[in-house]
């Protein structure tokens, strides 16, 4: 018998509900449940049953308070505190765990901010926009896409009007992704006073600087306030031809983890080429009151730092019950997919949610010539069935999230300058859990049988996907 059904049985009983006699009295050494604050039944004339009056009750409390133990228990390894451990309002992970966790991704955890997450397009972009127009002091906009179709006027217009009224606009895009972005754009934000920046353009001097992106997605305004994700700026992202809009993920958080969003732009301008000082840091503990409870690590870095991919193998050991990622581009490097093989080896509940069709064709195929072993070791692969899933995010036995900019694949993780939030609160992990498994609605599992059987055509894709990117797949993953 499990500890936790002794202990639920040990309470039971105390509460005066009876229970086999084999497991009426608790182990020895056994904390006393009554003395945990399990309910005791009041004396009383007996029933007919031979129970006290109030031993449904008493049952219910006893109930109860087991489970809110057992959901303590749960909760340690992330630090949420037990009612014998003392308040902390953010929750901090116990100390080994927080250093394992600040030396991987080499950011501190700053506690006491909101979170609120955003889901598809159509309710990131008006957050972002709403964001963007109340700007009192600084707008910092960095964005891997920034088209200049409807949706990317609609954002040039936000931040133009904020420009024209005195407020300081830095607009950050990168080369490769706006390459198809119409030089008009980037000079009706000039004319109206944003600063605008490109990001990794061609140079003869440095010609090898083309291979590393800035992929990230960032908004932050007035030290404050800021949204991090997955999202580029397109029209994609609120109606692909008539499909329904790309599935991704985004996150609004406001506190003084907003400071740290700044910090990780001003890096990025200076590397554009611009002039943008550190932005003062806070005494975060002098702060009259906390906007909220929600604990959050910027991970932010150069490429050859890995950060992400670290974390996304350190947070695969550290798993007890479940792992639920959500990968637009899943050709992981090795070692992470050996991290997920011995997850789900060890118990763990590994799902992995991918598109079924994606933008980028080759690079889908490739990723599904490494689906067999992940399939046969335990781990549940889902096919996205709706327009492109373009979300990245991770959350571990609902406590823990991690939501940004990261793809599965080297090429991301490390060839690109990326930037994700990871939050530790099982409110915000919560919502993100919940979603993930609203998205599994709309997605197709991928069973061992279904692998065995897929069509011949799609096995000579995979292969041909698999060898076309084995080189450039090899010098990413070092």
């Amino acid at each position: 018998m499990s500890g936790s059904r002794r202990d639920l049985r040990a309470t039971l009983s105390a509460a005066g509900v009876p229970a086999p006699a084999a497991a009426a009295a608790a182990a020895p050494g056994q904390v006393d449940p009554v003395r945990e604050g399990a309910a005791v039944a009041t004396s009383g004339p007996a029933s007919p049953a031979g129970e006290p009056p109030a031993a449904g009750a008493a049952a219910a409390d006893a109930l109860a308070a087991e489970r809110r133990r057992q959901r303590d228990r749960r909760l340690t390894w992330l630090g949420r505190p037990g009612h014998q451990r003392g308040r902390r309002r953010h929750g901090l992970v116990p100390r080994l765990l927080e250093r394992g966790l600040r030396r991987v991704t080499e950011a501190p955890l700053i506690a006491g901010n909101a979170a609120d997450l955003l889901v598809d397009g159509l309710s990131a972009y008006p957050a972002m926009l709403d964001l963007i127009r109340s700007a009192q002091r600084s707008v910092c906009f960095e964005n891997y896409i920034f088209r200049d179709d409807a949706v990317g006027r609609r954002f040039a217009d936000a931040l133009m009007e904020r420009a024209r009224a005195g407020i300081r606009v830095r607009v950050l895009y990168d080369w490769l992704g706006s390459m198809h972005t119409s030089s008009r754009q980037w000079k009706r934000l000039r004319e109206a006073g944003c600063e605008v920046r490109c990001f990794g353009g061609p140079s003869a001097r440095r010609p090898g600087r083309v291979f590393t992106r800035d992929h990230r997605k960032l908004l932050a305004v007035d030290g404050a306030a800021g949204i991090v994700g997955g999202f580029c700026i397109g029209v994609e992202w609120e109606d692909d031809g008539g499909l329904g809009s790309w599935r991704d993920t985004a996150v609004r958080v406001e506190g003084p983890v907003a400071i740290e969003l700044e910090v990780a732009f001003a890096r990025i301008w200076r590397l554009a080429g611009g002039d943008m000082p550190d932005p003062p840091r806070p005494d975060h503990a002098a702060r009259a009151e906390a906007p909220g409870e929600v604990a959050v690590r910027v991970v932010d870095g150069p490429p050859a730092q890995a950060r992400t991919y670290r974390l996304y193998q350190l947070l695969a050991a550290l798993a007890e019950h479940t792992l639920y990622v959500t990968g637009a581009y899943p050709l992981a490097p090795t070692a992470l997919r050996r991290a997920l093989v011995s997850a789900a080896r060890a118990g763990v509940d590994v799902r992995l949610l991918v598109p079924d069709r994606s933008d980028l064709r080759l690079l889908n195929q490739a990723a599904r010539a490494h689906y067999a072993r992940l399939l046969r070791s335990g781990v549940r692969i889902y096919l996205w069935q709706g327009p492109m899933l373009h979300a990245k995010t991770l959350v571990v036995d609902g406590v823990l999230a991690l939501v940004g900019s990261s793809n599965l694949n080297p090429f991301s993780m490390l060839g690109c300058y990326e930037l994700d939030l990871q939050l530790q609160d099982p409110g915000l992990a919560g919502s993100l859990q919940r979603q993930f498994h609203l998205d599994l609605e709309r997605a197709r599992e991928l069973t061992v049988e279904d692998w065995k059987r897929r069509p011949k055509a799609d096995r000579i894709s995979e292969r041909i996907g698999a060898a076309l990117l084995w080189l450039p797949y090899k010098l990413y993953s070092g």
